[in-house]
């Protein structure tokens, strides 16, 4: 006979996902879209430090060529002023290639640029691209070095060019250095009486600003900038990571959960099922057994007068059948349990109404019995007959265990850490394998050729009813403890 049993594997599906496990992590999308959003915020932090990086270079170059240009506007007007009017007044006209013209020239453009940010002052002739004048005296004389600049000046127009390297890459070990310079050119014209360059073209002004200390703290401000997005980077990636996989392992736990609250659900259904079939049946057979049993015992009796020597054949059907009922009793009580009736009661007193029945069971097995009884032991609020029912499966399948003899020991004991009592029952007998131990509990699971594995599933449900538990350890070979533990509910003790 097949019964019904809840497909778990379409559930499991569903929780779990076809592959493993995609549809048990909902928060990986979470992840994959917090490293996404990371990956936007670098890249747009490196944006903006471009932009601001760019930024800062235009406007230091605006503000050096404002700069230099006032600066060439100044030198412009304190060499004509100090230096061309005298030495023409003087010498009738300037030739620099007279040392003392030189010289003089010399000491008041270095006196102007003492001071301010200024590399070189060059000052190139007008006729042709010749150096006349230079703060680097190694530049004097030589011809071409003016360019395109120098053109535009001598043209009467202003310009600059700017000569840089470096980038980032500069900030790490060992990169080359940065090197920033702004060259400005100026037209050197004559001034009038009022001090306005309005006259001839005299020659060109080229200014030479170093600007290598501005460019790195630019730099440095870019690296700031990246280094800081990284760093918040980091931070919101580990608690983003964090957060994910704690939110993962509460979905995993409570996925698990709720199927083990399904396989659980399926089961009671099934339970629920079966135990009505069973009641059924059971009510259905036990009264023709008893009318069975009671018609065979009235044979036995009459067979003894009428054919002596063949009554062992209706103690054969009364044996039987007092087995069928007992079969049908134990589906009865697992099918229709009974309700507790609590009282004060003590495990002690059960234990030895129990010595008291099964002696003559265990001499004639030749088992020795051992008692540990804790003579202090608490009372608790119980259903007495139906633990004793419990105590009986548990003797019983420890007598079964030993069927070549052995030693059975039934203690008592009070558990102060936790205010419980318990009950135990080893024996020496055979013992279990490991996997065994988690299947005895199950309704209908035996491994012997008679029963029905309904004994210690209903002395399982007995005590889950009284709010305990029940364990068991067992070694293949070497025997098995059964433990039930009862919570003390009544706070009084034996005296």
């Amino acid at each position: 006979m097949t019964l019904w049993q809840p497909d778990f594997s379409l559930i499991k599906q569903r929780l779990w996902g076809r592959n493993g496990g995609e549809g048990l992590l909902p928060f990986e999308l979470v992840k994959y879209f917090a490293v996404i959003s990371l990956a936007l915020i670098f890249f747009a932090s490196l944006l903006l430090s471009w932009i601001l990086a760019n930024n800062a270079k235009q406007v230091l170059l605006k503000r050096s060529e404002a700069y230099s240009q006032l600066f060439a506007e100044n030198l412009n007007s304190q060499v004509f002023l100090q230096f061309v009017l005298p030495t023409v007044v003087r010498y009738g006209r300037i030739a620099l290639s007279d040392e003392r013209q030189f010289a003089r020239l010399d000491a008041i453009v270095r006196n102007i640029t003492r001071g301010m940010r200024i590399e070189s002052v060059t000052i190139f002739d007008s006729r042709e691209n010749i150096i006349s004048y230079s703060t680097v005296k190694e530049m004097v004389g030589k011809k071409d070095k003016g360019g395109l600049e120098y053109e535009k000046a001598r043209a009467g127009g202003d310009s600059s060019i700017l000569v840089s390297s470096g980038s980032l890459l500069s900030l790490l070990p060992g990169a080359p250095p940065v090197y920033c310079t702004l060259k400005s050119y100026v037209p050197f014209r004559q001034e009038d009486r009022t001090g306005e360059r309005s006259g001839d073209i005299m020659g060109v002004i080229e200014v030479v600003q170093d600007l290598s200390g501005d460019l790195r703290a630019i730099i440095g401000l870019q690296g700031r900038i990246i280094l800081l997005s990284l760093t918040i980077m980091g931070i919101l990636f580990a608690v983003l990571s964090v957060i994910v996989v704690r939110a993962n392992k509460i979905m995993a736990d409570r996925a698990r959960e709720r199927l083990q609250l399904e396989e659980k659900l399926g089961e009671a259904q099934r339970l629920a099922t079966l135990g009505k079939m069973v009641a059924a049946v059971s009510h259905e057979i036990k009264n023709p057994l008893g009318i069975v049993r009671s018609t065979a015992e009235i044979l036995g009796k009459r067979i003894s007068k009428v054919a002596p020597g063949n009554e062992h054949l209706a103690a054969i059907i009364v044996e039987e059948t007092t087995r069928l009922d007992n079969i049908v009793r134990e589906f009865l009580d697992f099918a229709r349990p009974r309700e507790l009736s609590l009282k004060p009661e003590s495990l002690n007193v059960l234990v030895e109404r129990m010595v008291r029945f099964m002696e003559p069971e265990l001499e004639k097995k030749g088992i020795a019995l051992e008692q540990n009884l804790d003579m202090n032991l608490k009372i608790v609020n119980m259903d007495g007959e139906q633990i004793y029912q419990v105590l009986f499966n548990m003797v019983f399948n420890s007598l079964q265990a030993m069927a070549d003899g052995g030693i059975l020991t039934v203690s008592t004991a009070n558990r102060p850490e936790t205010g419980e009592v318990m009950l135990s029952v080893t024996d020496t007998g055979i013992g279990m394998e490991k996997e065994k131990t988690t299947q005895i509990f199950t309704p209908f699971f035996t491994d012997k050729n008679r029963g029905t594995g309904l004994g210690l599933a209903i002395a399982k449900n007995i005590v889950d009813k009284h709010q305990g538990r029940i364990e068991v350890e067992s070694r293949e070979g070497e025997g098995s403890t059964f433990r039930v533990i009862l919570p003390d509910s009544l706070s009084s003790a034996v005296v």
